[in-house]
């Protein structure tokens, strides 16, 4: 097998604790290089990654000839400036959500990848995840009969005004760093894009802290709460006409809690469970066998876009004051 030759841009915590292990575990990946002007960061990273080559300024980790790969974990606002440039060096690019702050950004983003000829996708996790995959094919076939109501909520409590989901310039707020869980599931199980929302948000400092909204998708409602003001808490329901699906940890499964997806009709309850799956290890496989066969990426731009035209919706809805 081809290996896949990995590099981070940027020291974040996030890859740290999470891609760069996945991206060490992965059949067939290799973490090479890391760029920070940071010594403390680089250092946390060596010491945890033995070997890791180290780059002090972005530009020269996209000059490397030896990365295939560039993983961009860095503030929302400098995703699309960094995922084009990556592009342009002629590097495939796996970014962290959101890609980008709108839906008009996609458009870049696409052109960028067309014309470079390679891989460019969004570190959209959750649809690698098995949970996801069951409930999809459970509401294709018609387990809970037609779907009537998506019931979603995602939250924790973060008030630190030093973390950058707290930032305005930085692209913070809560619809774009877990709104996009609940919205990109929904229309990934159904195969559906909302046509019409409202919302109420709660902005704070030229950012949403939380926000409750009411999507409208042909067929269905969904009404969604999400926030980083509230304590800690996620769970999925799809309520059909025959049943419900519930996942009680759709997002942070095997972290937060048991990934499992629960078949709710009348009296009877089935549960099926996943445990020891790690979906950050899944999407670095998936990235590596879409870039050397060519097969599609399961989570394309395209699909990214929708969840940012939905969310473009959500706070036209209620847009900062």
């Amino acid at each position: 097998m081809q290996i896949i030759r990995w590099g981070i841009l940027g020291a974040a915590k996030f890859a740290r604790e999470h891609m760069g292990p996945a991206i060490h575990a992965a059949d067939g990946a290799a973490l090479a290089a890391l760029a920070t002007s940071s010594d403390d960061k680089a250092a946390a990273f060596e010491s945890r990654f033995p070997g890791i080559r180290r780059h002090h300024e972005y530009d020269a980790l996209l000059a490397d000839p030896e990365i295939d790969v560039i993983y961009i974990p860095l503030p929302n606002s400098m995703h699309v400036e960094w995922t084009i440039r990556a592009l342009e060096a002629g590097k495939a690019v796996l970014c962290e959500k959101p890609v980008a702050m709108e839906t008009a950004d996609f458009d870049r983003l696409i052109a960028a990848r067309d014309a470079a000829g390679t891989l460019a996708a969004e570190a959209y996790m959750v649809v690698q995840h098995p949970q996801w995959i069951r409930a999809k094919d459970l509401i294709a076939d018609g387990a809970i009969g037609r779907l009537e109501q998506v019931t979603a909520a995602f939250s924790f409590n973060n008030p630190d005004p030093a973390n950058i989901r707290n930032q305005a310039a930085a692209g913070g707020g809560a619809l774009r760093d877990i709104g996009v869980y609940p919205l990109g599931t929904t229309r990934f199980v159904t195969d559906a894009e909302p046509v019409a929302a409202e919302a109420k948000i709660t902005w704070t400092d030229g950012y949403d802290t939380t926000s409750r909204s009411r999507l409208d998708f042909p067929g269905f409602q969904m009404n969604m709460l999400v926030s980083t003001r509230l304590a800690p808490f996620q769970e999925m329901l799809f309520h059909g006409e025959d049943g419900l699906i519930r996942l009680a940890f759709p997002f942070n499964a095997n972290t937060a809690g048991e990934a499992r997806v629960e078949l709710i009709r009348g009296n009877e309850t089935r549960v099926e469970r996943w445990p020891g799956v790690n979906q950050y290890v899944l999407q670095v496989e998936a990235f590596g066998n879409s870039l050397r066969s060519g097969v599609p990426y399961p989570c394309p731009l395209e699909f990214s876009r929708g969840t940012q035209a939905a969310m473009d919706m959500i706070f036209a809805a209620d847009p900062a004051p």
